[in-house]
């Protein structure tokens, strides 16, 4: 981020950036957050295997690895992992980029914001899920539905979050910059999308969050591939092993897209105070 120094009277610009470090991107203590998970499946296994939880209404852990293996040797967990997977990135990279350029455009214009902040904070409060009947009325039950349903689904957060990030600056930074000569594309360069990026980096990482939820509603609805198509073929056929293991991949996948975004959020905010501990 830009800084601007005054020093001896004189007006000069002096761009501070700190050397990067691969030490900052260490997962640190990042473990520690895995002991309670791996003590609760311990837990889970143990109670299983002394009789207090009956497989027919929860299968040990053990069953469940071995469902995942088996439907691994077969492809079918890779196939409808890859086809979730596409779902929701398509349905990301349409929402979030709508988002995103809303939220600039509202947060650096006044006027853009008169005219469409209104109306879209009052679909913001109808949830999106509720609109499901209308989307299959309008879309059909193919993949467009499901797309524009997580595009839905992850259009607020990053559109709200980019909004609040743009108008939460220290207005006195940005007259500052200002008053030093800065054109409108350097000020919002250097100054105004930084100082924005870590209200875009909540919003990025509620989105995505959104994004599996809408997802898993999605598939399981109409599907006819996806982690969502399988669980609902497996409680067909009273696989509860493969329900509960389509739902710890959701899991997992929402837990890895979480941690990318705060690799990235780490790796584009090493200026910034609060994300230069090693230990976050």
């Amino acid at each position: 981020m830009s800084v601007i120094s005054t020093q001896t009277g004189r007006r000069s610009r002096t761009e501070e950036r700190a050397p990067f470090r691969l030490s900052r991107l260490r997962p640190g203590r990042g473990w520690i957050g895995w002991v309670l998970p791996l003590l609760l499946i311990l837990l889970w296994e143990g109670l299983s295997r002394a009789g207090l939880i009956r497989s027919n209404v929860l299968p040990a852990p053990t069953a469940v690895l071995a469902a995942f293996w088996k439907l691994l040797l077969s492809g079918a967990l890779a196939d409808n992992v890859a086809v979730s997977a596409g779902r929701a990135l398509a349905g990301f990279v349409i929402g979030g980029a709508i988002g995103f350029a809303l939220g600039l455009a509202n947060g650096l214009s006044r006027m853009s914001r008169d005219v469409t902040d209104t109306t879209l904070q009052m679909i913001r409060n109808v949830p999106h899920l509720a609109l499901i009947p209308l989307v299959i009325l309008w879309f059909g039950i193919g993949e467009e539905a499901k797309i524009f349903l997580v595009a839905l689904g992850v259009f607020f957060p990053i559109y709200v979050n980019t909004l609040l990030g743009i108008q939460g600056l220290d207005p006195q930074l940005v007259e500052m910059g200002r008053i030093y000569g800065m054109t409108p594309r350097t000020l919002f360069r250097r100054v105004i999308l930084p100082g924005a990026l870590p209200a875009i980096f909540t919003g990025l990482r509620y989105a995505l969050g959104i994004m599996w939820l809408t997802l898993i509603v999605a598939e399981t609805i109409s599907a006819q591939s996806g982690l969502g198509y399988m669980a609902m073929q497996a409680r067909e056929f009273m696989q509860i092993d493969i329900v509960v293991l389509s739902i710890l991949i959701y899991a997992l996948l929402g837990k890895l897209a979480d941690s990318l975004a705060r690799f990235l959020e780490r790796l584009s905010l090493q200026w910034h105070p609060a994300f230069q501990r090693k230990d976050d």
